[in-house]
């Protein structure tokens, strides 16, 4: 990895306390100096002072020390599932049912049913719209029921 400067920087700082310390001879310095200036890799100041107490940071410094905690990592999010086709029939037959005057509601009823004993067999999403579709059809058709009923006394009522 290439160094910057402030990376020779500290390089240089250890040094001067290498110097200080009289861990380094004056010639050794200055060679040392001379050579942290031109360096041009993080490598190359390592080589440098290697044999010194504190040498620059290295390279790991760019890799994660210890593992970052599950709460900072990024959120894993599970494939997914497919949704259940019976269950989407059932809300468009359940959706359907007005504008085709209940006619739908019978499928409606027989597909939601079907549905949500799959998707507790399975897993599948789509348990909402099976729902969804079971209701509506199931009120379409207790609105004929009442209505045949109401037909029905109506026409005792006149005999």
């Amino acid at each position: 990895m290439r160094a910057s400067h402030a990376d020779r920087e500290r390089t240089v700082d250890v040094l001067k306390a290498g110097f200080a310390e009289g861990r380094l001879s004056q010639p050794e310095y200055e060679q040392r100096l001379t050579r942290a200036y031109k360096a041009q890799t993080h490598a190359e100041l390592q080589m440098l002072v290697s044999d010194l107490p504190m040498g620059p940071v290295p390279q790991a410094q760019f890799l994660p020390q210890r593992p970052v905690p599950a709460t900072f990592m990024p959120m894993q999010m599970p494939p997914p599932q497919a949704t259940n086709g019976s269950a989407t029939g059932a809300l468009v037959c359940g959706l359907m049912t007005p504008v085709t005057w209940g006619l739908t509601a019978i499928p409606a009823v027989i597909l939601g049913h079907k549905a949500r004993a799959e998707i507790r067999r399975t897993g599948e999403r789509g348990d909402g719209q099976a729902l969804t579709g079971l209701i509506l059809g199931w009120l379409a058709i207790g609105g004929w029921a009442l209505m045949f009923l109401v037909w029905i006394l109506f026409a005792a009522v006149n005999l």
